[in-house]
């Protein structure tokens, strides 16, 4: 399968949607007034990085395994591409569940947030253009 195969640009094309939706529910959440669920700006922003991440591994047709470690799977596009590929998003991977339960370490603040969905940016558009390299029809996203 390539980027000319339907089902494998339908398949790319449902993971590129579910992490634009996450990038879209943390860029409303910081929209809003304090106290601002800054814990869950940070979870939806490393939701949608490792969804960009894997929406590539898929295109590629890499197995990967259940894992919200970035490190590890940009790891795996850094093999691919021959280059380093968005380092800084390994700060994003303890977001997958530190915000998701309740543990001891303080929650983050809006800076922390910010720089979460900055991070996730920069992924979207990483990832966008190696999508749209391979011959991947990339949809207008905001």
């Amino acid at each position: 399968m390539s980027a000319s195969d339907p089902e494998l640009v339908r398949l790319v094309g449902l993971w590129t949607a579910k992490a634009q939706a996450d990038l879209c529910l943390a860029e409303l959440a910081l929209e809003l007034a304090d106290p601002c669920p800054f814990d869950l700006v940070c979870y939806h922003a490393q939701q949608c990085a490792e969804k960009y991440v894997k929406s590539y591994l898929v295109s590629r047709q890499i197995d990967f395994p259940y894992s919200h470690d970035l490190r590890f799977l940009t790891g795996m596009i850094e093999k691919i591409i021959g280059a380093p590929f968005c380092r800084e998003t390994s700060a994003l991977s303890v977001h997958a569940s530190r915000t998701r339960y309740p543990f001891e370490a303080p929650d983050p603040d809006r800076a922390e947030a910010e720089r979460c969905v900055d991070l996730s940016r920069e992924v979207k558009q990483a990832v966008l253009a190696l999508l749209q390299n391979d011959g991947f029809p990339i949809a207008r996203q905001a």
